[in-house]
This record gives structure tokens, C-alpha cells and sequence, in this order.
């Protein structure tokens, strides 16, 4: 699909999965039209800058709106009639969706509403729309596969994100629209957000304050570099779910609909995670060790296989490589 110029939709495109998976497709020498509200949930300069930055190419447009206003995305859909959507837009976070649960309703559902309508009168060759590996909730069988049950969210962050993806597949059945949902793990690296535990251990560290190490540290995660689920994702785009299944598919028997994890199928250690920063910062963390925080999970850990035998893709880099990766962004970035 990307060998000729096409047009993509990404939601959520001044984020930081956003920024990066935008400027990927930019540089494959597609045309990207980029929706974002740049709330305030994190610092709103650093959405700025990374929307600043796509800007330099001749092939970006920018939009500032919510999606869940109405008429928002059927509007671009009618101007740019999009070949691929890539809906990464979302309110995100484990731990703020019990502060603050409405927001998750506003983006999360209804701003996933107003896109399926919106692809429904403007279908795409291909939608793929972020989930989580929150999606498996209380799953203790490890590692996870896109066919295990998952019905026991943790949150409500997780349990907006499963919603997604049975809205999803009924208008993938109802209006014959190729959908893939990508399970993304614990996603860190460059430009990442400040909400994120590699982003607040690095600044923590740096200032000379101790880091919250919960679950006194009995926690592991499949920690995935952005780059990598960057490339899970392009390659994907060019798969879209057909009729024939593959060895282990999620495909839905009623549906053009597939659900697949991106992560870098190891389980690391949150010691070993810090260890990490503490050899690319130079400097020993001060840690307070406490209990674990409602709604999250022990434990994450992904069988990427059916990634790879949609796309021949594997993600590979190492926790040491894309923690320095980080580390060296965040230095210049603020200047250290």
C-alpha cells in the first residue's frame, strides 16, 4: 500500500506513539493528516514540539480537535478520504482513569464511536486501532495470546479499551470494515510520556528524589521500544484481515477482524528495569518501596508470534539499549 503515495488518519498524532508512528510514515513517503486535542494531561509543550517537528515535512497537516465532537472526524474523512487510520488518540493511563474516569468515557468510547461512524460513511482500505495489554486484566497464564479470553479488566482504563475492540468488531461485521486491534505493551523510549515510570525514575533520579517502586517491586512488564511497535504497526498496515486464517489467528469467524499483540515478548523485572537507568543516568536510585496500586497487574508478558507470522516481524530491542536510547533524549531534551 505505501509503495504510491496514500493518505493516512492518525488520531492521537502529536502523542508519542503518535509523533513517532507519524514521522515513520512520512518518511515511507506517505501523506499523514493528524488529529490531535493536545489536552493537558501532560505537559502540553512537549505535544507542541513533537507537532512542531511533523510539521517540517511538506506531506503532514496538522488538526487541533477532539475527536469525540461530532462532526470532527467525518469532516476530515469527507476532505482527505483516508487509505489507512491508525487510531491511536485515547485518554490513557492505569492510575488516572480512578481519578478521573469520565475523561475515559469521552475519549475512549465516544470518541471511538464518532471514528467508526465516520469510517462507516468513509470507508478505508485498512483501520487499525490501539488496545491494550491491559485488555487481559486478571489473566495469570502467561505469556498472553490474542486468543485467550480476556474478560477481567483490572480498569477502567483497560475495560475502555476492551469496549473498543467489541465495538470495533461489530461494525467490522455490519459494514465490512478490515479492522486490526494491536495489544500494545509497556511502550517507552524518545519523546516518551511523562506519566510513564522510565520517564518519571529518569527525572526522579536526575533531581535527586527517591522513585515509587510499587509492589515492593515484585512486578515484571514486556517492555517495548517505541521503534519496534512503530514497525509492528506499518507492517501490519499492509495485512489487513481477510477470509483465510493463519496458524494461532484471533481472525473473527463473522468478521474482517484480528486482534494482535505488539511487544517484545520478554517479561523483565522492574529491579532489573531500574537497574537500566541507573547504568544509563550514571546514578543509584533513591527507591520507596510500597504496596501495589489499584487496578494494576503484576505481570505482563506477550507471545508476539502471530505478529510475526502476519508480517516476518519480531521485536528485539534490548532493555539496556533502549533505556540509553531514552536517557540520551532526556538529557538533551532538558538539557542535563
Amino acid at each position: 500500500m505505501s509503495e504510491v503515495q496514500c493518505t493516512a488518519l492518525v488520531t492521537g498524532a502529536a502523542g508519542f506513539i503518535g509523533y513517532h508512528l507519524s514521522k515513520r510514515l512520512l518518511d515511507d513517503g506517505w501523506r499523514v493528516v493528524g488529529i490531535d486535542a493536545l489536552t493537558d494531561y501532560y505537559d502540553v509543550a512537549l505535544k507542541e514540539r513533537r507537532q512542531a517537528m511533523l510539521l517540517q515535512s511538506a506531506g503532514y497537516s496538522a488538526v487541533t480537535d477532539r475527536i469525540e465532537r461530532p462532526e470532527a472526524l467525518h469532516n476530515l474523512f469527507d476532505t482527505h478520504r483516508p487509505d489507512a487510520v491508525i487510531h491511536l488518540a485515547a485518554q490513557a493511563g492505569v492510575r488516572y482513569s480512578i481519578e478521573n474516569p469520565e475523561s475515559y468515557v469521552e475519549a475512549n468510547l465516544v470518541g471511538t464511536f464518532r471514528l467508526l461512524e465516520a469510517m462507516r460513511a468513509f470507508p478505508p482500505a485498512h483501520s487499525l486501532l490501539a488496545s491494550t495489554s491491559s485488555a487481559y486484566g486478571a489473566n495469570t497464564q502467561m505469556p498472553y495470546a490474542e486468543t485467550m479470553k480476556a474478560d477481567t479488566q483490572m480498569s477502567f482504563y483497560a475495560a475502555t479499551k476492551k469496549a473498543n475492540e467489541a465495538m470495533a468488531h461489530s461494525y467490522a461485521h455490519l459494514y465490512n470494515l478490515p479492522t486490526t486491534m494491536f495489544r500494545f505493551f509497556t511502550v517507552y523510549g524518545p519523546w516518551g510520556r511523562p506519566d510513564m515510570a522510565l520517564f518519571k525514575f529518569t527525572k526522579a533520579i536526575f533531581d535527586g528524589q527517591p522513585i515509587d517502586v510499587y509492589n515492593h517491586g515484585d512486578m515484571r512488564r514486556d517492555f517495548t521500544f517505541i521503534s519496534d511497535l512503530v514497525d509492528g504497526i506499518v507492517r501490519l498496515i499492509d495485512v489487513p484481515p481477510g477470509d483465510i486464517p493463519v496458524e494461532g489467528d484471533s481472525l473473527s469467524p463473522v468478521a474482517p477482524h484480528r486482534i494482535v499483540n505488539i511487544g517484545n515478548s520478554q517479561s523483565v523485572q522492574l529491579l532489573d528495569f531500574v537497574e537500566a537507568i541507573e547504568a544509563a543516568t550514571g546514578r543509584v536510585a533513591q527507591k520507596t518501596f510500597l504496596d501495589m496500586q489499584p487496578g494494576d497487574v503484576p505481570a505482563t508478558w506477550a507471545d508476539a508470534s502471530l505478529l510475526h507470522r502476519l508480517t516476518g516481524y519480531t521485536p528485539s530491542t534490548d532493555i539496556q539499549t533502549g533505556v540509553a536510547a531514552f536517557v540520551e533524549w532526556y538529557r538533551d531534551y532538558y538539557r542535563i
